[in-house]
C-alpha cells in the first residue's frame, strides 16, 4: 500500500474514532431517529473516503457537519418525494396500483430525476421544466421568464448537457 494511502487511511480512523459518536447524536437530534443517523454518519464518512485529497480540516465537527447537512437535506427531498408519490399511488383505483417492484423502480428513477434537476442553476432548471413538462415553446418561455429567446436557447444547451453528462 502506498505511504499517502496509509496517511489517508490513519486521518480517516482518527476523524471516524475521534467524532463518529458526536456525528451520530448531531444527526440523531436533526432526524430524530437513530437508525437514519447511523445510516447517515456511514455516509458521511463514505463521502470522506471518497475525497481524492487526504482530510485535512482545520475543524474536523464542521467538516463532518457540513457534508452531513447536504445528505440530511438529500434525505428529506428524498423522502418529501416518496411521500407525495405514495399519496398519489393512494388515490389510485386499485386494479391501477402498481406492484411493489413498480413501485421500488419509479422511485428510483424519481430520486434519480430529482438529483439531476438539483444539479441546474434555478433558471436552467426552471426553462427545462416548462419545456419538457409543460411542453411551451422557446419564445413562450422566454416570455414567462422575461429573457431573450437566445437565453433560453442557452438555459436549454446547459440543461441538455447537464443530463448528457450525468446519464450512465
Amino acid at each position: 500500500m502506498p505511504a499517502a494511502d496509509v496517511v489517508l487511511q490513519h486521518q480517516v480512523q482518527s476523524l471516524y474514532s475521534t467524532h463518529h459518536g458526536w456525528l451520530h447524536g448531531w444527526l440523531r437530534k436533526k432526524l430524530g431517529c437513530s437508525h437514519n443517523a447511523a445510516d447517515l454518519a456511514h455516509d458521511t464518512f463514505v463521502r470522506v473516503l471518497s475525497k481524492p485529497q487526504p482530510v485535512t480540516a482545520a475543524e474536523p465537527r464542521a467538516y463532518l457537519a457540513t457534508i452531513a447537512h447536504g445528505l440530511v437535506v438529500d434525505f428529506h427531498r428524498r423522502r418529501a418525494l416518496e411521500r407525495a408519490y405514495l399519496d398519489t399511488l393512494a388515490a389510485l383505483p386499485e386494479p391501477l396500483t402498481p406492484s411493489p417492484e413498480e413501485r421500488a423502480l419509479v422511485l428510483e428513477a424519481l430520486g434519480a430525476i430529482d438529483a439531476m434537476l438539483d444539479g441546474m442553476k434555478p433558471p436552467v432548471r426552471q426553462a427545462f421544466l416548462l419545456s419538457q413538462l409543460d411542453g411551451l415553446t422557446y419564445k413562450e418561455i422566454a416570455a414567462q421568464l422575461k429573457v431573450s429567446v437566445r437565453t433560453v436557447n442557452n438555459y436549454m444547451l446547459k440543461a441538455l448537457e447537464h443530463c448528457y453528462l450525468l446519464a450512465p
